[in-house]
């Protein structure tokens, strides 16, 4: 066996010796001006690209058999201006038809290219003779077909521009590899490269090659993935009159508000929109994409449906979507009427940025629904956004126990944001309904709600300056805490004069409640408030002012019985803690022993100190009035100054 190896050898070493010494004679012999002039050749026969060389020209055969030409530029197709500037263009050649003096191109490498696409408004680019090209020489049969098998691009630069929209975008550091098919007749590049300074990861790949540079229908897959933004195609692509994809589209995204500002979108309001994820079925049609069996989830929010979109000069997003839960929490975080810690409105600013940038048209249905601490069942929504106008409608809303119906619309004026609103509540927990929406925690029950207002501002407090409109409570089978008017009442009919008392504690049980009030520059008006219970009826009249949230208002206070005991009584202070006082003159009058004092006001001298000492008989600081010698005074020396 020792034998039989060492006369196998012999011949394999003669034959490398042989290899070795005709290697070394090609890299004497050939021919250096027509391995260039052939390389240029299929370079330009595959491409359509002409060579324009302004540097040097290497050569080597061994230990690597290649040409390399610097500071080269490739244009084409009528062009003044280079589509692709290249440092170092280097063409690997194939060995064993270079031993026989025939240059064919293995693979290309280019070194720090510079490449230049322009987009025409009629869709066409510099680079259109390019592909022509490309999908001409790859067709079975034809003259020069593609002899070469990769192109690798090193630290290259792309720059785009869209003369249509006047969009550039600049890629940097790509390294990419292009599977350049000379058998089969499918196509895949990979690589990386920086895009707006996140770097990314790409592939895509074409089933049939030729068919998709020809505007057929071929097989697509592609990938892209970054820091930002995740995204995913499996279908088919094709471009006959218009660019058309269909297939599985998955999108993933740990910030969907970070993904936006990366592809330069506009972002929506100051809240929420943070993980998002899609999975749907994508019918792509020009700038418009379909999109069925859609799958999505935002802010741990779930929903499934169909959605479209467009961007033809303005984006437009039209969507359908069903969920069992949603909370719209996070998109509403940001948003305070009243300022934190505190009782007055909220001044800061709005944001109307996000009212002209995207049309909407949604249709929102869930199981459950949470904004805030409202809590909402079955709800149906929509939502319609269009030239800086917003208008939201819910259709019928499972809320405070009862049934909620209404719509509320934004319509941007500037700086300005003119707001109409209009629900009804239907048997719901008045409670609950009074606390969150309007900031009172007095009123218990079950009743019918109806507001209709309309205001505008450029901050919360700007709209309730210039709040205009109506409301309307009916309740029943309820209660007013604060103050026990029944137990009040039958004190003092006994003892007008027991003292101020606390007038603050228990609670006011009614049979009916009737509320209308009006609302004018952001002062709201009692047309009639009328509180009937078991033991007590109560009317009022009066005003309250919202900007400052402050009661102003008087009412009278009747028991139910023989006597038809009455006492008026004054509503002041904040809307949270309001000071509830009977009317001091009334209480006195009703007291034969202090009847008198009453007469004894109108005496300047002893005003002063009769007005003390009904002070701390009634409990309750008697404010001065027009009448009184003390505003006299006030309103002469006021004149003579």
């Amino acid at each position: 066996m020792a034998q039989g190896m060492k006369r196998l050898g012999t011949p394999i070493a003669a034959l490398l010796g042989v290899a070795l010494i005709a290697l070394v004679a090609t890299s004497w012999l050939i021919n250096r001006d027509a391995l260039r002039k052939a390389v240029e050749a299929q370079i330009r026969d595959v491409t359509g690209l002409e060579l324009n060389v302004a540097g040097a020209i290497d050569i080597a055969v061994l230990p690597a058999s290649y040409i390399s030409f610097h500071d080269v530029g490739l244009k084409g197709g009528g062009t003044t201006d280079p589509a692709l500037h290249v440092d170092v263009l280097t063409a690997n050649l194939r060995l064993l038809p270079l031993l026989l003096q025939r240059f064919e191109i293995a693979d290309l490498t280019l070194l720090r290219p510079h490449i230049h696409v322009s987009l025409k408004p009629d869709g066409e680019s510099n680079w259109t003779p390019f592909i022509q090209t490309i999908a001409r020489t790859m067709k079975p049969g034809a003259d020069h077909q593609v002899s070469f098998s990769e192109i690798r691009i090193q630290d290259g630069v792309l720059n785009f521009e869209d003369a249509a929209t006047h969009a550039a975008e600049q890629f940097d550091d790509i390294d990419l590899s292009l599977a350049w098919p000379s058998i089969s007749r499918s196509f895949a590049a990979t690589g990386q490269f920086d895009w707006r300074g996140e770097r990314v990861d790409g592939s895509i790949s074409f089933a049939d090659f030729v068919a998709a540079l020809s505007g057929d229908r071929s097989g697509l897959k592609a990938r892209i993935a970054s820091a930002p933004l995740k995204l995913a195609f499996d279908g088919n692509v094709a471009n006959r009159t218009s660019p058309m994809m269909e297939g599985t589209l998955t999108i993933d995204s740990p910030s969907l508000r970070n993904a936006l500002r990366w592809t330069g979108q506009p972002q929506p309001g100051s809240g929420g929109f943070g993980r998002f994820a899609l999975k749907a079925r994508a019918n792509v049609v020009g700038a418009s994409i379909a999109l069925t069996n859609v799958n999505v989830e935002l802010d741990g929010n779930t929903a499934e449906g169909v959605m479209t979109y467009a961007n033809n000069g303005r984006q437009t997003l039209q969507a359908t979507l069903a969920a069992d839960a949603l909370d719209f929490t996070p998109y509403i975080s940001t948003f305070r009427l009243l300022a934190s810690g505190a009782r007055d409105w909220n001044r800061q600013l709005f944001d109307l940025n996000g009212l002209s940038t995207t049309d909407l048209d949604m249709r929102l249905s869930a199981a459950r629904l949470t904004v805030g601490p409202s809590k909402l069942g079955r709800t149906a929504i929509g939502a319609n956004l269009r030239n800086g106008t917003l208008a939201l409608s819910v259709g019928e809303a499972q809320v405070y126990g009862g049934i909620a119906k209404g719509s509320f619309g934004i319509a941007r004026s500037d700086t300005i944001a003119d707001v109409k609103a209009q629900f009804q509540f239907t048997d719901v927990d008045l409670q609950a309904c009074a606390s969150e929406l309007f900031g009172i925690n007095k009123l218990s029950g079950r009743g019918n709600i109806n507001v209709s207002l309309v205001a505008s501002g450029s901050s919360p407090f700007g709209l309730a300056q210039s709040l205009d409109g109506t409301a309307t409570v009916t309740g029943h089978d309820g209660a007013i805490s604060g103050f026990n008017a029944e137990q009040l009442l039958k004190r003092l009919e006994r003892r007008p004069l027991s003292g101020g008392g606390n007038f603050r504690n228990g609670s006011t049980p009614y049979d009916s409640l009737t509320i209308a009030v009006k609302f004018a520059d952001g002062v709201a008006t009692a047309e009639d408030i009328r509180i009937e219970g078991p033991a007590a009826k109560i009317t009022m009249t009066g005003t309250a002012s919202v900007p400052t949230r402050e009661y102003d208002m008087k009412g009278v206070a009747s028991l139910n019985t023989t006597s038809g005991f009455q006492l008026p009584f004054v509503v002041q202070g904040p809307w949270d803690d309001p000071l509830i006082f009977p009317d001091p003159e009334s209480l006195i009058r009703r007291s034969p022993a202090s009847a008198p004092l009453l007469d004894m006001l109108k005496d300047r001298k002893a005003g002063d100190a009769v007005r003390s000492a009904i002070e701390q008989i009634t409990g309750v600081k008697r404010p001065q009035t027009p009448e009184s010698p003390t505003a006299e005074n006030a309103k002469e020396n006021a004149k003579s100054n």
